[in-house]
């Protein structure tokens, strides 16, 4: 199952990317992330590594799979018998505004039972995290999490 929430922000690109890089500060604008903790020094890159924890699931480490700056970045978490796929994209919108997407996949035997378990709560969050960028990059700061 593929999941994915889409906003159009009204910032310039690089504003954008250079928020949505900076996974330390993203449990600052949303409700859906507690806390991010890279596990390499740096800017977030191919490789890069982060822990993420989000209430009612565990903590996690995604490891970065794709980067070409300005454009996405990819980082996946593997599980025996499935892998989570998230995307972090940008791309020209309406109005000369920036449309972020961000979306889930899952894949191996065991995606369509988490799938039941948590499409509802991977769609809540993504949505969360969309707004929050959307806050955070029009206003300049970050904004009470939402």
């Amino acid at each position: 199952m593929s999941q994915h929430a889409s906003v159009v922000i009204d910032a310039p690109a690089e504003r954008i990317w250079s928020e949505l890089i900076d996974v330390e500060r993203w449990p600052l604008f949303t409700a859906s992330i507690s806390r991010v903790e890279r596990l390499d020094q740096g800017s977030l890159h191919h490789g890069s590594r982060a822990r993420i924890k989000q209430p009612s699931l565990p903590p996690v480490v995604w490891t970065v799979t794709d980067f070409q700056p300005l454009v996405q970045f990819t980082w996946c978490v593997r599980f025996p018998g499935a892998t989570t796929i998230a995307t972090h994209a940008l791309s020209a919108g309406p109005s000369g505004g920036i449309t972020l997407t961000l979306s889930i996949d899952r894949n191996g035997w065991l995606a369509p039972v988490l799938d039941v378990f948590y499409a509802r709560l991977t769609q809540r969050y993504l949505t969360m995290e969309a707004a929050g960028m959307k806050r955070a990059c029009e206003v300049g700061t970050a904004s009470a999490a939402a």
